[in-house]
C-alpha cells in the first residue's frame, strides 16, 4: 500500500497539529472555508509574522447595503475571517449578481490580492470563474469575481453520494485542463478544494479563487504544480468514494481510517472504475508508483491531464427504458365469458365454427343503395366544380379593373405599423454579458452604432457547454401586438439564427423556459427578418441569438464566430 503523501498545503499533517482542513467549516462564495488559524500555524514556513498581521488588521466596518464605487451593493456577508470578509453583492449598473472581497488597504496581503486578482483577470478562460474587477478605494481594497446561482459546490454534490464514473472522468479531464492552461501562463491555485469546484446545470466544471485565495490566506509553496496535481487527485478520490483521502474528516467527507495509509480507492468501496483508481493514486502519491501497476507518478497538472487523454474514453450510461408489460387479453376475448366450468372450475375450452361474414349487399335493396351514393357524389363533385370555376372568373374580373389595378409605380399594401422601443438591455441568463452598455445603440436609428458579441472559437452554432446563447431584451412600454421583427447585423455569412422569445420583464437573467417562443430565423445576409406564424401580444421581447458567422480581426476583437446587431424593429 502506498505511503501518504505530504504534498498538499493545506490537506496533509506536517506539523503533527490537527491539519486545516480538519478545521473547514462553511463554504464560502469562493471556495474559502471559515477556518480559526492560531499564530503557531502557517500555512507555509516564512509567514508568521504575516499571519499576526493579519490577524491584528480589523476588517472594514461594512454593512448590508453598504455601496463600494457607488455601483457594487452588498447583500449578505459569507464569509468574515483573518482581516477580509466575502460577500455576495449587485452590480447595479449591470444589473448582476458578484462576489466581492473587502479587505482594508494596511492589510499586509492587501498588495498580493490585487496582484493576484489582476493576474487572474488577463487569463480569461472560461473554465475558472472570471475576476471582474480589482480596486483600490481610499482605505479599502476589493476584488469583484462573478456569481453563478445555478452551479452547485462539488462539496454539495458529493453529500449526496459518489460520482458515475462518467461524471468523475468529466471531473478530472476539465480540471486538469484548466490547471495545466492557468500554470502555463504563471498561475496557480493552491487551494482547490471541493469548495473551490463548481458544477453547472450543464454539467462543466468551473474553478474559483484561482491565485486570490491563495493570495488572501497568504499561502505560497515552493511547487506549485505538484500541490495543485495533489488536489486533483483529491477531488477525483473523493468523487470515486464519496470519501477524503486523508485521516480528518473535511468538506463534509468522511477521512480515511487513521494508520492504515492511503488505500485504493477501488479498495475503499467496491465498482470502481480501475483506471480512474489508478489515476488518482498516480495524482496523490507524487513520491512513488501506484500500489498495483508501476506507473509514474503524475506531478504536474498537464502531466495528469496528458494522463487522462491517454485512457479509453469513459461513455456516459444509456438511458435505461422499461419494458412494457405484455398484452393480457380480457376473459371475454379468450371465450371463457359464459362458458360452462369443470369440476376443477376452469372454463372447458369447446371448439365452436366461426360463422362467416355476411354476403356484399347484392340485393335489390342494396343495389339501390350504391346507385343512390354514387349520383349523390356526381352531384357534389360538379357542385364544387362550379363554385370553383365561378371563384376563378371573379378573380379575373377583379384583376382586370382598373381601380384594382397597380402600375410599376404603383403603392403596395403597407406594411405594420411601427412599435416604439422604451428601453432595453442586454440578455445573459448565464451571468457572462457581452457588452451591456451597447445594448441602447440598437434602437438609437443609427445604422453606424451597434451591439456586438464576444468572439467564439467554435460556430456557427454556438457550443451550449459554454456559451448556450447571447441575446438583447426589449421593452416596448406596454402590451404590443407583434407579427413581424427586423434584426440588423453587422457581420454576414454562414449563418446567423435569431429566435424571438415573448419575455415577462427586462430582466438580463429570466430563464428561457419560462418565456413564450415567438418565431426563429436563419440568414447569411445583413438582416434576420422573423415573421410571427400567429401575431402575439406581449411588452417585453428577448432577440436570442444562438448561431454566429466567422469573421476576421477587426478593431474591437479577433478572428472568430461573432455578430453585431446593428437596429431592431418590431411591427405590429
Amino acid at each position: 500500500m502506498a505511503e501518504r503523501s505530504t504534498a498538499a498545503v493545506d490537506v496533509a499533517d506536517t506539523s503533527g497539529e490537527e491539519p486545516l482542513t480538519a478545521k473547514a467549516g462553511q463554504a464560502t462564495d469562493d471556495g474559502a472555508e471559515a477556518e480559526k488559524v492560531s499564530s503557531t500555524e502557517t500555512d507555509t514556513a516564512g509567514t508568521d509574522d504575516k499571519g499576526a498581521e493579519a490577524t491584528d488588521s480589523k476588517p472594514p466596518e461594512l454593512h448590508s447595503g453598504h455601496k463600494l464605487a457607488r455601483r457594487y451593493r452588498l447583500e449578505e456577508c459569507v464569509t468574515r475571517l483573518d482581516g477580509f470578509s466575502s460577500w455576495r453583492a449587485v452590480d447595479e449598473k449591470l444589473r448582476r449578481a458578484v462576489g466581492v472581497h473587502v479587505l482594508p488597504a494596511d492589510h499586509p496581503r492587501a498588495r498580493p490580492v490585487l496582484s493576484a486578482a489582476r493576474a487572474s483577470a488577463l487569463l480569461g478562460d472560461p473554465r475558472f470563474v472570471q475576476v471582474l474587477d480589482a480596486v483600490e478605494d481610499n482605505d479599502l481594497v476589493y476584488v469583484v469575481h462573478e456569481w453563478l446561482p445555478d452551479a452547485t459546490e462539488l462539496a454539495t454534490v458529493l453529500a449526496n453520494g459518489p460520482l458515475e464514473p462518467h461524471d468523475a472522468y468529466q471531473l478530472v479531464s476539465q480540471v486538469s485542463q484548466a490547471m495545466a492552461a492557468a500554470h502555463r501562463e504563471g498561475l496557480s491555485h493552491l487551494r482547490l478544494t471541493p469548495s473551490s469546484v463548481l458544477r453547472t446545470e450543464s454539467g462543466q466544471y468551473r474553478i474559483r479563487g484561482l491565485a486570490v485565495m491563495a493570495a488572501l490566506r497568504g499561502i505560497c509553496c515552493e511547487h506549485p504544480q505538484r500541490t495543485d496535481t495533489e488536489a486533483i487527485g483529491a477531488l477525483l478520490y473523493a468523487a470515486l468514494t464519496q470519501r477524503w483521502p486523508y485521516e480528518n474528516d473535511a468538506y463534509g467527507l468522511t477521512g480515511l481510517p487513521k494508520g492504515v495509509g492511503l488505500i485504493a480507492p477501488d479498495q475503499v468501496r467496491a465498482g470502481v472504475h480501475r483506471g480512474l483508481s489508478e489515476l488518482a493514486m498516480r495524482a496523490l502519491v507524487n513520491d512513488g508508483a501506484t500500489a498495483s501497476r508501476q506507473e509514474p507518478a503524475c506531478t504536474t497538472p498537464d502531466e495528469l491531464a496528458k494522463a487522462v487523454a491517454a485512457m479509453p474514453r469513459i461513455r456516459p450510461p444509456e438511458t435505461a427504458f422499461s419494458t412494457p408489460p405484455p398484452y393480457q387479453r380480457t376473459g371475454y376475448q379468450q371465450g371463457s365469458y359464459g362458458q360452462p366450468r369443470g369440476h376443477n372450475g376452469q372454463s372447458v375450452q369447446a371448439t365452436q365454427p366461426v360463422a362467416a361474414p355476411p354476403p356484399p349487399l347484392q340485393s335489390r335493396t342494396g343495389k339501390a343503395l350504391k346507385w343512390s351514393v354514387s349520383a349523390l357524389l356526381i352531384a357534389a363533385l360538379g357542385l364544387g366544380s362550379w363554385q370553383l370555376a365561378d371563384t376563378l372568373l371573379k378573380r379575373e374580373n377583379d384583376q382586370d379593373s382598373p381601380g384594382n389595378s397597380q402600375t410599376a409605380g404603383g403603392a403596395t399594401k403597407p406594411d405594420g405599423k411601427a412599435i416604439k422601443i422604451v428601453d432595453g438591455a442586454e440578455y445573459y441568463p448565464d451571468g457572462q454579458p457581452q457588452h451591456p452598455d451597447e445594448a441602447r445603440d440598437t434602437y438609437d436609428r443609427d445604422p453606424s452604432t451597434y451591439w456586438r458579441s464576444k468572439s467564439y472559437r467554435e460556430g456557427p452554432d454556438l457550443n451550449p457547454a459554454f456559451k448556450k446563447g447571447v441575446g438583447l431584451v426589449y421593452d416596448l412600454g406596454s402590451k404590443q401586438r407583434i407579427s413581424t421583427a427586423s434584426i440588423g447585423l453587422h457581420y454576414t455569412g454562414d449563418h446567423t439564427t435569431v429566435t424571438l422569445y415573448a419575455a415577462d420583464s427586462l430582466s438580463p437573467s429570466e430563464p428561457l423556459s419560462s418565456m413564450q417562443e415567438l418565431g426563429t430565423a436563419k440568414t447569411s445576409g445583413g438582416t434576420a427578418k422573423v415573421t410571427l406564424k400567429t401575431p402575439a401580444k406581449t411588452r417585453y421581447v428577448v432577440v436570442w441569438i444562438t448561431a454566429m458567422p466567422y469573421s476576421p480581426q477587426d478593431t474591437y476583437s479577433g478572428a472568430g464566430y461573432k455578430q453585431g446587431v446593428t437596429e431592431v424593429s418590431f411591427t405590429s
